[in-house]
């Protein structure tokens, strides 16, 4: 899938969308995007002007959107979006540098009703600078946009 395909599925858009591309798709199982980390990247972090990362929590962002992907492709969840409701188990081994490619791989782990939990492991060159367990409740798009538009207080 390329970005346009992902957009289809997602609601997320740049410069809030952080997965190039889906290269691997079992719908409701399982997918693997890709992230390739540009030196001006919005999601870049400069540590005391010396060198620029990718900020962990955009890291998470990223392995959040392709389990959605896994989650939102299957045909009997179209329509809807999920929203994160938990972090488990998150370990940062190592920062992600301007450069590097990010393979995140993500699986769902359990699926009940509209709550589910996705493992994912973000990847470069072979090795795992990144895991964490995800836990996400799935949500009708038009039931989450009329709610947030009740709530809009015209300020």
């Amino acid at each position: 899938m390329d970005q346009a395909q992902i957009e289809a599925v997602i609601p997320h858009r740049p410069p809030f969308l952080l997965v190039d591309k889906i290269i691997e798709l079992a719908p409701g199982r399982h997918a693997v995007g890709l992230k390739k980390v540009c030196d001006n990247d919005s999601c870049l972090l400069a540590l005391c002007n010396v060198k620029r990362i990718m900020s962990g929590a955009l890291l998470l962002e990223a392995m959040a959107q392709v389990g959605a992907v896994a989650v939102l492709s299957h045909p009997e969840h179209r329509g809807k979006i999920t929203l994160m409701t938990g972090i488990e188990n998150a370990r940062f081994y190592r920062y992600v540098l301007p450069g590097e490619e990010v393979r995140i791989e993500a699986e769902i782990v359990t699926m009940k009703k509209k709550f589910g939990k996705r493992r994912c492991q973000a990847i470069v060159e072979g090795d795992v600078v990144a895991e964490a367990d995800l836990l996400f409740v799935l949500l009708e798009a038009a039931a989450m946009e009329r709610e947030v538009s009740g709530r809009d207080t015209g300020s």
